[in-house]
C-alpha cells in the first residue's frame, strides 16, 4: 500500500527526500520562500508550490491531493525556527514566525491526518518554546503524541545537530511509535563525510563537477588569522595583534564565543551547521586542512544531502536552505517508524474486518445449532 505525504513550510527539500527514501509517496510540498521552492522542484517529484501557510486551508490541501478528511497517511513540516533559535537573544517572544508553528496544528486539525511528523530547533521543546508546544499539544488532543530529541550524529551525519520532533498518531490507530534506533554508537567523523570532494576552483567559480561547491571571498586578513588556527582551535589561537578588537585583552580560557574562527577536526564532528557556515566570524566552519570556510556543497554534505542535489538561488538563498533544512537522514529514519506504524494499523484493522467476516458467515450456522 502506498502512504501518501504533505509536506507543509518544506524548504528545499530534506524531509521530502529522506521521507521518500523511507518510501512514502509525496502528494504535495509548499513553502512560501520562492527560491528554496525552486530548489524543491528541481530535486524531487511531487508537485511543491509557494503558498502562505498562515492563509491556506486544509480544504484546499485536501482537494489539490484529492482526498477527504482523515485520508492522509502523513502531514509533516518543520516551521521556521529562527524566533526560536538560542542564537537569538531576548526578542523570541515577539517575533512573528513562532505562530506558524501554532498554523501547523490548525492545518492537522482541519485535515485529520494519520500521523504527524513536525520538527524544530531543539530549544522549541525546552522553555523557551514551552508556551506554544502546550498550545499545540491542546490543538492536537486526537492524537498520540511522542515527543524526543534528537541528535543527528546518530543518524548518520557527521554533525551534532540536535533536533525537537514530535510524531503524532491519530488515536484510533492503536500502534505507539518508538523512537528509531540509532547507529551503532559509531559515528561520522567530517572526514569521513568531505573524502574525495576535490577543492573548489581558486576563481571562486562554481566546480564544474559538483553543483554548489563554491569557495567564499575572504580577505587576506582573515586567511592571515585562521592560518594560526589548528585543527580543533579557534580565535584563541590568533595572535594577539592579530585578533579583532573585541577578543584583545580578553582571557582565552572564559571569553568569547570559543567556536569563532573555529577549525573543524577531520577526525571528529561539526556543531549544527547554520545559514552562516560559509563565515570565519559565525561559527566553527572553517576547514580541517585549508585556511577557508565550508563551501555550500560541504556544508550540504555535513547535512546529509546526496552531490546531486543542487541548491538554486543567491549564494544567500543556498546558505539558508542548507542550514535551514531537515537533514535526509534523520527524516529517513523517523519516515521508517512512522511507515511501520501504519503497516501494523492497517493489518490490524484488516485482521479485524476478516474476523467481523468471520462471524457474520458462521452466523446463520450458528443459529441452526
Amino acid at each position: 500500500m502506498a502512504y501518501g505525504f504533505v509536506e507543509s513550510f518544506c524548504g528545499p527539500g530534506g524531509m521530502s527526500l529522506g521521507l521518500e527514501r523511507a518510501g512514502f509517496q509525496p502528494l504535495l510540498a509548499f513553502d512560501i520562500d520562492e527560491r528554496a521552492v525552486e530548489t524543491h522542484s528541481a530535486n524531487l517529484s511531487g508537485p511543491c508550490i509557494v503558498a502562505d501557510a498562515a492563509t491556506l486551508t486544509g480544504q484546499e490541501i485536501l482537494s489539490a491531493i484529492g482526498k477527504q478528511g482523515g485520508e492522509l497517511s502523513l502531514l509533516s513540516g518543520g516551521p521556521p525556527c529562527q524566533g526560536f533559535s538560542k542564537q537569538k537573544r531576548g526578542a523570541h517572544k515577539g517575533d512573528d514566525r513562532n505562530r506558524l508553528v501554532l498554523e501547523f496544528a490548525r492545518l492537522a486539525r482541519e485535515i485529520q491526518p494519520r500521523t504527524l511528523l513536525f520538527e524544530n530547533v531543539a530549544i522549541f521543546g525546552k522553555k523557551r518554546g514551552r508556551g506554544y508546544l502546550d498550545l499545540m499539544q491542546w490543538e492536537l488532543s486526537d492524537y498520540r503524541l511522542f515527543p524526543h530529541f534528537y541528535n543527528c550524529a546518530d543518524y548518520g551525519l557527521a554533525q551534532t545537530r540536535e533536533r525537537f520532533v514530535m510524531v503524532g498518531v491519530r488515536r484510533d490507530h492503536p500502534i505507539a511509535f518508538s523512537v528509531p534506533e540509532s547507529r551503532d554508537g559509531k559515528w561520522k567523523t567530517v572526514g569521513e563525510v568531505l573524502e574525495g570532494l576535490p577543492e573548489p576552483p581558486i576563481d571562486y567559480s562554481e566546480h564544474p563537477e559538483y553543483p554548489n561547491h563554491q569557495r567564499a571571498r575572504v580577505t587576506a586578513l582573515n586567511v592571515q588569522r585562521f592560518s594560526y588556527v589548528p585543527q580543533g582551535g579557534g580565535w584563541q589561537d590568533i595572535p594577539e595583534h592579530l585578533r579583532l578588537d573585541c577578543h584583545r585583552g580578553v582571557d582565552v580560557s572564559s571569553g568569547g564565543w570559543p567556536d569563532v574562527y573555529g577549525r573543524l577536526r577531520w577526525d571528529g564532528q561539526c556543531p549544527t551547521i547554520t545559514g552562516g557556515f560559509d563565515s570565519f566570524t559565525r561559527g566553527r566552519y572553517g576547514h580541517p586542512h585549508q585556511d577557508r570556510p565550508l563551501t555550500p556543497r560541504e556544508a550540504a554534505r555535513l547535512q546529509g544531502f546526496p552531490d546531486d542535489f543542487a541548491f538554486r538561488g543567491t549564494r544567500a538563498d543556498v546558505r539558508s536552505q542548507i542550514g535551514n533544512g531537515v537533514p535526509p537522514p534523520l527524516a529517513y529514519a523517523i519516515g521508517r517508524e512512522i511507515k511501520r506504524v501504519l503497516r501494523l494499523a492497517d493489518g490490524r484493522a484488516e485482521a479485524t474486518r476478516a474476523l467481523r467476516r468471520t462471524n457474520t458467515e458462521l452466523s446463520p450456522q450458528l443459529a441452526m445449532i
